[in-house]
């Protein structure tokens, strides 16, 4: 059940491409999208089917979402310089995680802390809430807890304590 939800978060974002950022259509797949990232490992945990191939497959998931849903916003959010910078700082700090955990594990390393998962809730209601609050302070938040999180699983990674 939790693989056929994250299969679902996959479509719905891959269709995401064919709609206009912020359209109703585009609103409804990126909630939807969202809503099946929270609900897909607590399905998994209910229903005692967690395994290496969910998680990974979630991952894979996250990352066809993020994907998508920066081809589609990044454009219309018109985001500062100085953010875009931040967040490809943050890429990089991620990137250099993933290499780790290879390097000290082996094996793909994920991450799923208290800290990722507040910085993925913030990221996800950021192009939401742009109506409300001015882009660049909420980006900044976003970055700033990103930032965290990164660093944070980084230091997860190569202590052995990945959770």
């Amino acid at each position: 059940m939790a693989n056929i939800i994250t299969g679902t978060r996959i479509l719905a974002s891959l269709l995401l491409l064919f709609f206009p950022a912020f359209s109703p259509a585009f609103y409804a797949l990126y909630i939807f999208a969202g809503i099946s990232d929270m609900v897909d490992g607590t399905a998994a945990r209910k229903t005692n089917t967690v395994s290496n191939f969910g998680s990974a497959f979630d991952t894979a998931a996250d990352f066809v979402f993020t994907a998508a849903s920066l081809v589609k916003l990044l454009p219309a959010l018109k985001l500062p310089v100085w953010i875009l910078i931040w967040a490809a700082a943050i890429v990089l700090i991620k990137t250099i995680n993933i290499v780790s955990g290879f390097a000290v594990a082996k094996r793909f390393v994920p991450v799923h802390s208290i800290m990722n998962r507040v910085a993925g809730v913030l990221l996800f209601v950021l192009p939401l809430t742009r109506s409300l609050v001015d882009i660049r302070y909420g980006a900044a938040v976003v970055c700033a807890v990103a930032t965290f999180a990164a660093v944070q699983e980084g230091h997860y990674i190569r202590t052995g304590r990945v959770g």
